[in-house]
């Protein structure tokens, strides 16, 4: 790529080379597209036919073909590389230069960017951005600002320059923009939509031409069925489709008729996001494995005019949907043979379009993390396990608990964490009846020796012994009472564990799977395979249905079989993970460590920030990990200044640390201050003193800074030349680096619960809405999550600010609700803001200005729900998460030990540049599908706005988009 001289009219222009004959046709198409360019065929003679000349009043690019295969190759290679590390490095740090264009409208451009599906990257955030940047189909880096240069954060006159500064475009005063594309956020972009509440597209669509798509629950219920109905009638609608429910599942598609198959409208699904079980019924239907019954449901949705079905259900559900659709074309011959539809029926109806949602609390699905019900259920387990433990400690009691498991014991193994329990019995990993007993017993009599006064036994309903045996919860606590003598009482949760609302994970879950079960459906043709929407990770994805469902009906198979190795290894990594976490933390210093003398470390641990929920399970399961590989867990108590001032260090006992893993708060004491005000001279003396040869830090952006402190002072203090890692922990989830930090997930139920009672509140009293106050900082995380939990009208976050003109908009939406509402019950309203959303305005200040603006049609009141948003008892998946980020931070101690060992012992100075070395200073995240290390130094000078303590890129960003389209929210 290189930048010429002015060419015309003062107008410069770059020459971009392309290797191959597709590479070149694709890279004249992209410029065309994406900066409007149009091809300049006067300017190029006629026997220049490798080159094309695209230009606009402003800008001109030469693209030149010269056939390379080698060189091409190095392309390929190259935007390979450059779109795998889109979500977690600087793109402008891996190349030598960038060609970089000025616009008035940097809005339009990104939503050209998403709409043209070009990899992407937004400073410094993607929702208020001022630098844009993609790659083209040359391996180039293609950016547009809207500040005077690549590196300004100031907007201003349009002026087109390169990476370096050299002008590209006219002269400065140029007023026209590049694009004329429309904003991401700007919904009448991508369908026009009304003035009215809800705003929905306009109805342009003849009735006859609009596909209609049905969503049916089936199976046993989950919590999370609702919400996703919700979401799928709401999307469904929102994209011009005809929206269907089946009531009662499957015996209602072969009863079928409009008492059974019902069209739905926006209203018809209000306030479901907080309902649990589900609303449309769900039945176990035997008429429905015969073809005579499939036939039926054939007929009833043709003669509904369905289109397409999206089931919500477990493995039997979705394996009846897949049968389903791959009989359809006998079975609509068939009815149109024994004339029970016409032609017309069936020349119109000859393809059913099936996408599978996983509605199933045992999450017994392979291919996905996380099924829809399945973290609710985990959270009523551990709720009854917390009660029953305080009256069990009151009475030195034992208590063998029963959970819900028939063929999968990620129920049992969860709760097994998140409590810390002394035993689980799962299916997947039986033993023999002498075995179980010996083991249960040696482990149960360690603990009771060491002090423990408790003892919870977890037992799945499906437990096994390796011949096939049920081992029951009566089994268990007869050996309890007759080996150990103990005290003991059974416990059998039952649909206690199906019950209440959804948790905010599974409200979040069902929706954006809803979201895009619709966007699966209205995708599908006759040749691709029915999808499954699974979630890996943090990231949403499809997965072939009869894969999955074949992956899942195996391990019940490899069970019956008696081959448990077979069914275990078709469990997904992260239960294998799981299970092996569970042994080593329940293992402590029990029994004899796994590694040699020579290979045991000291490893400090200290808590920097805000309090989140979570952080006392991560220092109590690295802790007991730890004890168990040998290593010798410190705790620095009261954070680096207590440390500096107090020399509070303490080795970590298990009896002393026993109910960490179900507390609040941090019992090792926590406070904001960085190494460097705390005094990190007398921090490196400390560490030098104790022989530390591993740092695990847990918290927020300040235990970010921490690390990035110390991390920087290792050429000074050869002390901090040891594997350090930060575990992200703050309930405004904007360490940079990951997409999930501890203690996020606990804040938003706290935040959720609190949002339900006023807006059942607000519901309670006619034309009243709340303005509820949430924290987070400068991020916007928390108040937009909450948004699509609990059904916001409308949320501001700090990225985007309250402008007067949404605000406005915003006003007169709800007044449109308001007036549609025609006194239904449970119309209440909420919006959501957070503190740094505005400096001119407090959720006070908001109420009051809504109150005027509404002129006598509601009006708002402020709620501030403070400090309740950190939570109290820590929620099983920061529970659990903590305890999977522990085992890797540790490991990743113990991997990073060699690198650093020679310039340690002081024998070598430590080179800074060096960047492997500088990595073994990371921070642990989630990050898309995975889960990463990633070295701090990139992260702090690369992905960071430091000022406003955010990472540059918002992952959260589309969330918003989906939480404004499920609640009809217009935005301007």
């Amino acid at each position: 790529m290189t930048v010429n001289t002015p060419i015309v009219n003062g107008t410069s222009y770059a020459t971009v080379n392309a290797y191959s004959a597709d590479s070149y046709a694709k890279a004249v198409e992209f410029y065309a597209k994406l900066l409007e360019l149009s091809v300049q065929t006067d300017n190029i003679s006629a026997a220049a036919k490798n080159e094309t000349l695209l230009a606009n009043a402003h800008i001109a690019i030469r693209v030149v073909l010269e056939e390379n295969a080698a060189k091409q190759q190095e392309v390929d290679n190259q935007i390979k590389y450059l779109t795998s590390i889109a979500k977690t490095n600087d793109w402008r740090s891996h190349v030598n230069q960038s060609l970089v264009f000025n616009t008035t409208d940097i809005a339009s451009l990104q939503d050209a960017f998403k709409q043209l599906d070009y990899p992407n990257q937004a400073y410094p955030s993607d929702l208020l951005p001022l630098q844009l940047y993609t790659i083209d189909p040359l391996g180039n880096i293609i950016g547009v600002t809207a500040t005077k240069n690549a590196v300004s954060t100031k907007a201003n006159k349009p002026v087109a320059v390169d990476a370096h500064g050299v002008s590209l475009a006219a002269t400065a005063d140029q007023t026209a923009t590049v694009s004329k594309n429309h904003s991401f956020t700007d919904l009448s972009y991508l369908v026009k939509t009304s003035n009215a509440y809800p705003s929905l597209p306009k109805d342009t669509i003849p009735l006859a031409e609009k596909k209609a798509v049905a969503v049916m629950t089936s199976g046993g219920d989950a919590q999370g069925m609702n919400p996703a109905v919700r979401a799928i009638v709401r999307s469904a609608l929102f994209k011009g489709c005809r929206p269907f429910v089946v009531m009662e599942g499957y015996e209602g598609l072969v009863k079928g008729g409009p008492e059974y198959i019902k069209e739905f409208s926006w209203e018809d699904v209000r306030g479901w996001s907080a309902e649990g079980g589900t609303n449309i019924g769900t039945a176990r239907c035997m008429e429905f494995r015969e073809r005579a019954g499939r036939l039926l449901g054939a007929q009833h949705l043709i003669e509904a005019g369905v289109d397409a079905l999206i089931v919500c259900g477990g493995d039997g559900s979705l394996t009846g949907a897949d049968l389903f659709r791959s009989e359809w074309p006998s079975l609509i011959k068939e009815l149109l043979d024994n004339s029970r539809i016409s032609q017309e029926q069936y020349t119109r109806y000859q393809h059913l379009n099936i996408c599978g949602t996983v509605g199933s609390i045992d999450n017994d699905m392979s291919t996905t993390d996380a099924t829809i019900g399945a973290y609710s259920a985990l959270d009523r387990i551990c709720t009854a396990i917390d009660y029953v433990e305080a009256t069990a400690n009151s009475h030195s009691r034992a208590f063998v608990v029963e959970v819900m498991g028939r063929n999968c014991g990620w129920l049992a193994l969860l709760a097994g964490i998140a409590t810390s329990a002394d035993y689980i019995f799962i299916p997947e990993k039986p033993a023999t009846s002498s075995e179980w007993q010996d083991q249960m017993c040696d482990i149960v009599a360690k603990h009771r020796a060491r002090g423990k006064r408790t003892t919870i036994v977890i037992v799945a309903e499906g437990a096994i012994s390796v011949d096939l045996t049920p081992i029951s919860t009566a089994d268990v606590h007869k050996v309890l009472v007759d080996r150990l003598g103990l005290d003991t009482r059974i416990t059998t949760l039952g649909h206690v564990q199906r019950g209440g609302t959804a948790v905010a994970y599974d409200r979040m879950l069902a929706t954006l799977q809803g979201v895009e079960a619709v966007n699966a459906v209205l995708d599908s043709t006759p040749d691709t395979p029915s999808p499954l929407i699974a979630i890996n990770e943090n990231k949403i994805v499809r997965k072939p249905l009869v894969e999955s469902v074949k992956l899942t009906k195996a391990v019940a198979a490899a069970i019956q079989a008696k081959d448990f190795k077979k069914a275990m290894s078709l469990r997904d990594t992260e239960f294998v993970e799981h299970l092996n976490n569970f042994m080593a933390i329940n293992s402590a210093d029990h029994n004899e460590p796994k590694l040699a003398t020579d290979k045991r470390l000291k490893i400090a641990i200290v808590n920097v920030g805000a309090p989140a929920g979570g952080i006392n399970s991560a220092v109590y399961s690295m802790a007991t990990y730890c004890m168990s590989q040998g290593h010798k867990p410190y705790g620095i108590y009261n954070g680096w200044s207590g440390l500096a001032r107090h020399e509070s260090v303490r080795s970590l006992d298990w009896k002393e640390m026993i109910g960490w893993q179900s507390r609040g708060g941090s019992e090792l004491g926590t406070n904001r201050a960085t190494p460097e005000e705390a005094d990190i001279g007398m921090i490196a003396y400390y560490f030098q003193k104790y022989q530390f040869d591993g740092l695990i830090i847990v918290g927020g952006f300040e235990a970010f800074t921490s690390l990035h402190q110390l991390e920087k002072a290792r050429e000074s203090f050869p002390a901090f030349r040891i594997p350090m890692v930060l575990i992200p922990a703050t309930l405004s989830n904007n360490v940079p680096g990951t997409e999930y930090s501890l203690g996020c997930d606990t804040s938003l139920n706290a935040l959720m619960e609190y949002c339900d009672v006023v807006k059942q509140s607000a519901a309670s009293t006619r034309g009243r809405a709340f303005v509820v106050d949430t924290q987070g900082g400068n991020s916007g995380y928390l108040a937009t999550c909450a948004s699509l939990c609990v059904g916001a009208a409308a949320s501001y976050v700090p990225e985007e600010g309250i402008h007067l003109d949404q605000l406005q908009q915003d006003i007169e939406t709800l007044g449109e609700a308001f007036k549609r509402s025609e006194g239904r019950n449970g119309f209440g309203k909420v919006i959501l803001k957070s503190t740094n959303a505005s400096k001119a305005m407090n959720a006070n200040d908001l109420s009051k200005i809504i109150t005027a603006e509404a002129k006598g049609e509601f009006d708002a009141k402020p709620a501030v729900p403070g400090h309740i948003q950190q939570g109290g008892i820590p929620s099983p998946i920061d529970r659990t998460r903590a305890t999977r980020f522990a085992v890797r931070a540790v490991d990743f101690i113990e991997q990073q030990q060699a690198a650093l060992e020679v310039t340690r012992a002081g024998d070598e100075d430590y080179q800074s540049e060096n960047l492997p070395l500088a990595n073994t200073a990371s921070v642990l995240g989630i990050k898309g599908s995975h889960v990463v290390f990633t070295g701090i130094r990139r992260l702090y000078d690369f992905e960071t706005e430091v000022d406003k303590r955010m990472p540059k890129v918002i992952h959260w960003a589309q969330t918003r988009t989906i939480a404004d389209h499920l609640v009809g929210r217009k935005r301007v």
